[in-house]
């Protein structure tokens, strides 16, 4: 089983959506029993809070339902426990490498890397730009699981 974590600033928009579309993806293809998804913050200003409103009408114009899950925080723990874990932006990835001291097994990617332009997923907090994020993050999606499935082209 493949352990995956999303990982972003507050655990309540980008991360979350990417928990979810990948949970999505997974279910489309049959391999749910293949998979472990989830997601947490790098901060603690969120903690307990349910994913963003306008991150959860995202999900749900495109038949993803998120109820139930609030902000948890990023462990030490999450880094033996996960196989990947995946940042929305440099800052993630920086406090990620930061909190687990260093990433020896090379666990820590962003998830624009898996897509054929690398880069960030813009956080739509600042922007409410939440349709651009959705596009992004199910690009991201897509190529991690074509990435860890062995169907990339």
């Amino acid at each position: 089983m493949k352990r995956i974590l999303f990982v972003c600033h507050g655990n309540i928009c980008r991360s979350p959506m990417g928990e979810f579309i990948f949970k999505d993806l997974v279910r489309q293809a049959g391999l749910e029993d293949q998979f472990e998804v989830q997601s947490a913050a790098t901060s603690r200003e969120e903690l307990g809070n349910p994913v963003y409103p306008p991150a959860r009408r995202e999900l749900g114009k495109h038949g993803i339902d998120c109820a139930g899950k609030t902000a948890r925080q990023l462990t030490r723990e999450d880094y033996r426990r996960f196989d990947l874990l995946i940042g929305m932006d440099r800052e993630n990835l920086w406090n990620m490498q930061r909190l687990f001291g260093r990433d020896p097994q090379q666990k820590l990617h962003l998830l624009m890397d898996y897509t054929c332009r690398p880069g960030e997923v813009a956080d739509p907090w600042y922007s409410g730009d939440f349709s651009t994020a959705w596009k992004d993050i199910l690009e991201g999606c897509q190529g991690l699981l074509a990435h860890l499935t062995g169907e990339e082209g």
